[in-house]
């Protein structure tokens, strides 16, 4: 029997099996999934009183809400394409993005009021505005009015189209313009039961929503999450004493970080106050771990194991993750170089690393290649841009711009992404071996490797090193330090220390391109060494 795959069937089950369960905590408000089911419809069979139909882009300006996460149901219930927005972009980033996506209406929090009062005059086609928490004098009326209009309904799944888009993410554009990432009923359904195969101990598990949930389908936690019952603990803003906070009030099991802010969250001076007995499992994700940082992380929870895991927003996102394979490890060392590797396919997917001619290189964790996949959950499409969606699909397989090595077993490890690997006198240097090299420094906060120009080598490594507060390192003692873990042509021809933070996308990725133009800002900045 044909039944249409959709993520509403996440909801519907929330709701069937665990509706009495306490479902989404949001600041001070909690919801049993009954509760939380009813609104999502309720503002599914509001929406169209308001003017949206079939396909119509409704756009979210917001934090991890409660609200925010209704979207994710009511939204594409209603037919509709959720769109949450990177909060961090700036006035012409968020008009360029919504002129081009053509969403009809936008939901806000009072925080982007004076933001939104902007973009009302840049952004004609959007004809509702509406107020998240309240209607201020920006919003055309309040999200609570659109649910208040609106009754609960369940959605009869076999009048949906399990190929219809439901979601579209725009791409954080940290290597170029960001691109519209179209992903259908089908595509979220199935990425919620890869990521649901992933989850340990379901019975006691409770997600704290650490990742902003406007980046990559929210690494597919929403729906998973809600498909399995479990309790889902909104961070709304991230900040490391209000996440301890939250993790020792809710006893919260499971939590997902960027690397930059595992790294404030192991570094956090206040740490150790906050009872943190309840985490049994930290996944590491969004850019290259290393088996430092899997280290210092368990060291900062004592109680959870640290994974990496590896997707793209266009694969919605989880392709592979470094959990284990086996029993046990042969030693302490080989478990933690493993765990911070991208790791091993999901269910649904299939990796390969590949040559210019689409063939496997060896899997001898030497050879490097572009990591291409195929399977369930890759994106339909970029909106609009059809020319720059056949320039990452070679058939039924995706280019992800990923350089890697692997192994015979599968595992995926990430060494750089294809514009970022650093060609000095016809030597590819990785740019994040260097890093993990820095980062491993126990005076070091965080650090970027970007090429700079040289005219005897044509590209050289440059760091931007920040330091843990009350440390210091001279660039040669740092130099010294990295002799003895990279060889010579792979080390830093530049050393800059920076007292300011690096700079990030609304991600937590680090703005490698920000960084980069510096130093090829003009031929006077080319190094002779």
């Amino acid at each position: 029997m044909f039944v249409p795959l959709t993520p509403l069937r996440c909801l519907h089950r929330a709701i069937d099996v665990f509706g009495s369960k306490t479902g989404i905590v949001s600041g001070e408000r909690s919801f049993t999934y009954a509760e939380f089911g009813e609104r999502c419809e309720k503002l599914a069979t509001g929406l169209p009183k308001f003017g949206i139909r079939a396909g119509d882009r409704v756009a979210y300006l917001s934090f991890n809400t409660h609200q925010l996460i209704e979207g994710y149901f009511g939204v594409v219930q209603a037919r509709g394409i959720v769109m949450p927005l990177n909060v961090r972009l700036s006035e012409s980033e968020l008009t360029s993005i919504l002129c081009h996506s053509g969403a009809r209406m936008l939901m806000f929090e009072s925080d982007f009021a004076p933001l939104v009062e902007k973009l009302r005059k840049s952004c004609p086609a959007v004809e509702k505005w509406i107020g998240l928490d309240g209607h201020g004098p920006c919003a055309d009326l309040s999200y609570e009015e659109i649910v208040d209009a609106g009754h609960p309904e369940r959605a009869d799944i076999f009048t949906y189209d399990e190929m219809a888009i439901a979601e579209l993410f725009y791409t954080s554009g940290s290597t170029g313009t960001p691109k519209g990432v179209m992903l259908a009923h089908r595509t979220l359904y199935v990425h919620a039961l890869d990521v649901c195969a992933l989850n340990k101990d379901i019975e006691s598990m409770v997600d704290l929503h650490t990742i902003p949930m406007f980046h990559a389908n929210g690494w597919g936690r929403p729906q998973g999450s809600t498909n399995m019952g479990i309790p889902q603990v909104m961070v709304r803003r991230f900040e490391p004493a209000f996440v301890f906070e939250l993790i020792q009030k809710h006893k919260a099991t499971d939590m997902c970080l960027v690397p930059t802010m595992a790294n404030a969250m192991i570094n956090a001076p206040d740490r150790a106050k906050w009872d943190t007995s309840s985490m049994r499992r930290v996944m590491i994700g969004g850019a290259a771990a290393s088996p430092e940082l899997v280290e210092r992380v368990e060291k900062a929870f004592p109680t959870a194991e640290c994974i990496a895991g590896y997707g793209l927003t266009e694969t919605a996102p989880v392709l592979t993750s470094s959990r284990h394979k086996v029993p046990s490890y042969p030693s302490n060392e080989e478990r933690l170089r493993r765990q911070a590797m991208a790791g091993w396919p999901v269910p649904g997917v299939t990796v390969r690393v590949v040559d210019m001619e689409m063939r496997d290189v060896p899997r001898d964790m030497q050879s490097i290649g572009e990591v291409v996949a195929m399977g369930d959950h890759i994106m339909e499409g970029y909106f609009k841009e059809p020319e720059a969606t056949a320039a990452v699909m070679s058939g039924p397989w995706f280019h992800t711009g990923d350089m890697a090595v692997w192994d015979e077993d599968s595992y995926i490890h990430i060494v750089d992404r294809k514009k970022e690997i650093i060609i000095s006198g016809g030597e590819n240097i990785s740019s994040i071996e260097v890093e993990r090299a820095i980062f491993s420094h126990p005076a070091v906060f965080e650090c970027a490797v970007v090429a700079a120009p040289s005219e005897k080598w044509g590209e050289v490594p440059a760091a931007i090193v920040v330091l843990k507060p009350g440390e210091s390192v001279t660039a040669e003692e740092l130099t010294a330090f990295l002799e003895q873990r990279l060889g010579k042509f792979k080390l830093p021809r530049i050393i800059e220390f920076s007292d300011e933070p690096l700079p990030k996308t609304g991600t937590g990725k680090i703005r490698k391109m920000v960084l980069k133009e510096r130093f090829w800002a003009g031929k006077e900045k080319r190094v002779q060494g």
